[in-house]
């Protein structure tokens, strides 16, 4: 069989962009031990149409882990006034979409700053190799936020940042959370299922096993994961 290379490209290069730095981050995970990845996600209105679809999407997402050693995986959401919530770090998939499944979409603000201070939190306690963020807005101060995110990238602890829709505000804040972080931003739509299914599994593949991990994950998919090689610095 003949392996791909690094030399192939999607025809987006907003995706092209993201698994290039995905590839490129550093592992920080011992061999011996899981991967272990925070994965965020804005509950508030805005987002309830493309619910449902989320849910699958994680179920996908994490099978990726599943020949690596797996993951161990923590879900947690803000939504309605002030709420926050997050599961224990688990590691079996099947709980994960339940604990999926009794979330409901509630209005609310954007709590982006409170994710990531929870993150650095869980992280002081026991490394985290990845933070996975999806929302689609953000209602908070770029500066606040961005500090926070930062904070992360001193810990080594990059975000991977999926922006639903379109909003410009949005787009400058998590630019700039993934590129302090030392991690990666990518735009996704209704359109995209499928590319999103790679790029959240690609993912999952790095958290559980690092660089040789999302490079064999990409080539057993048979499509251009392996452009993941460049967003993420090299060191």
């Amino acid at each position: 069989m003949v392996k791909k290379t690094l030399s192939k490209e999607t025809k987006n290069p907003g995706i092209n962009a993201f698994l290039q730095k995905v590839a490129a981050t550093r592992s920080i995970k011992p061999a011996t031990k899981r991967g272990r990845l925070l994965f965020a996600m804005d509950a508030t209105a805005s987002r309830e149409p493309t619910w449902d679809h989320a849910c699958q999407l994680q179920n996908e997402m994490f099978s990726a882990s599943n020949e690596l050693g797996g993951l161990e995986v923590q879900l947690c959401y803000f939504r309605g006034f002030k709420e926050f919530d997050h599961t224990a770090w688990l590691v079996d998939t099947d709980a994960l979409g339940r604990h999926m499944a009794s979330v409901h979409c509630l209005g609310g603000h954007t709590q982006i700053e409170r994710v990531l201070r929870h993150a650095i939190s869980e992280t002081q306690r026991q490394k985290i190799n990845a933070v996975v963020f999806v929302g689609d807005c953000c209602e908070e101060n770029i500066d606040d936020v961005c500090s926070v995110a930062g904070q992360l990238g001193v810990l080594g602890v990059p975000l991977f940042v999926f922006q639903e829709g379109n909003d410009p505000h949005a787009r400058q804040v998590f630019r700039h959370m993934a590129t302090l972080s030392q991690g990666a931003y990518c735009h996704f739509d209704s359109g995209s299922a499928q590319q999103l299914r790679d790029l959240m599994g690609a993912v999952a593949a790095y958290a559980a096993g690092g660089r040789k991990a999302l490079e064999n994950y990409s080539e057993q998919r048979g499509n251009n994961l392996l452009q993941l090689s460049q967003q993420l610095p090299k060191t």
